[in-house]
């Protein structure tokens, strides 16, 4: 897959305590974004945040490790492969109990490649 200059970044921030069909919502995204032959997907859990709701700061603290931190996946893809995976998304967040915030970014890509193979 050739990606390079002009590209769409998807942002999806929910709770690490989210399911959907009994797994983990982050992994049920990333699966579908790689059944749907997206370009690239990361999932980075945060340290501290809170969200619509705000009632509770969820963090990890040493001595109180919280059961639902922040979790942000990072989509990345040209604008096309990306609108085309926003209904299968939206279907997978509405399956879920918790909530959620979605942001998309123009994003110039420079460099998309796979390592060395030996």
């Amino acid at each position: 897959m050739n990606l390079s200059g002009e590209g769409k970044l998807l942002r999806i921030f929910i709770g690490e305590s989210d399911k959907v069909l009994h797994k983990s919502l982050f992994e049920a995204i990333v699966l579908s974004a790689r059944e749907h032959g997206i370009a690239g997907t990361t999932v980075l859990r945060g340290v501290e945040g809170f969200g619509a709701n705000s009632r509770y700061i969820h963090a990890a603290k040493l001595l109180r490790l919280s059961e639902d931190l922040p979790i942000v996946i990072e989509i990345v893809d040209t604008e096309e492969k990306i609108n085309s995976f926003l209904p299968i998304m939206n279907e997978l967040l509405e399956s879920s109990a918790g909530g959620a915030m979605v942001t998309l970014e123009k994003v110039n890509v420079i460099r998309y490649s796979h390592g060395r193979t030996e």
